[in-house]
């Protein structure tokens, strides 16, 4: 009795050649589907990642510095124009200035708090026609971040605008 195995190209008893390797079939769909699966994750986490991102700028800084695009959400820092503050029952509207520069913000609803003129805050939101569309406001109030940042409220304005208050 011959035990060695046969060669796949040799004729069975019907005088067929028997086409069938030892190796077997790999599905494909399978693997295509999951592949496709892992990229269409991937591209979704990354979009989800870059729109939850707002870059931090100065109002200086807007549409000159790499990350400060007008075409991003950021969020900006500067200082409360002097009597720029106009508030209606739904949007409040100001100017923010910082190192000489300029920008009109909109923010639908009252800031509250301690929120007024001459005061450093961070507006996040869009420009959108030259004017920044802000969502929500942050207040830059507290004694210890003052001291701590003497030399950025000197640059921003925010120094002028309390010795002309005061």
């Amino acid at each position: 009795m011959d035990l060695s195995p046969r060669p796949s190209d040799q004729p069975d008893e019907s005088g067929a050649v028997s086409s069938s390797s030892s190796r077997p079939k790999r599905r494909w769909l399978p693997i295509v589907v999951l592949s496709l699966l892992g990229v269409g994750g991937i591209v979704i986490v990354t979009q989800f990642l870059t729109s939850a991102i707002d870059y931090y700028c100065n109002v200086d800084e807007i549409g000159v510095r790499e990350g400060c695009e007008t075409t991003s959400r950021l969020r900006v820092q500067g200082t409360v124009e002097q009597n720029s503050l106009k508030k209606t029952e739904t949007k409040t509207r100001f100017v923010m200035t910082f190192n000489e520069k300029s920008i009109e913000v909109v923010y639908s609803g009252d800031p509250g708090g301690v929120f007024q003129e001459c005061i450093a805050v961070v507006a996040h939101g869009r420009v959108v026609d030259g004017v920044f569309e802000s969502n929500r406001i942050e207040v830059k109030h507290s004694n210890e971040y003052v001291e701590k940042n003497t030399e950025r409220f000197e640059t921003s304005g925010s120094a002028a605008c309390s010795q002309a208050q005061g």
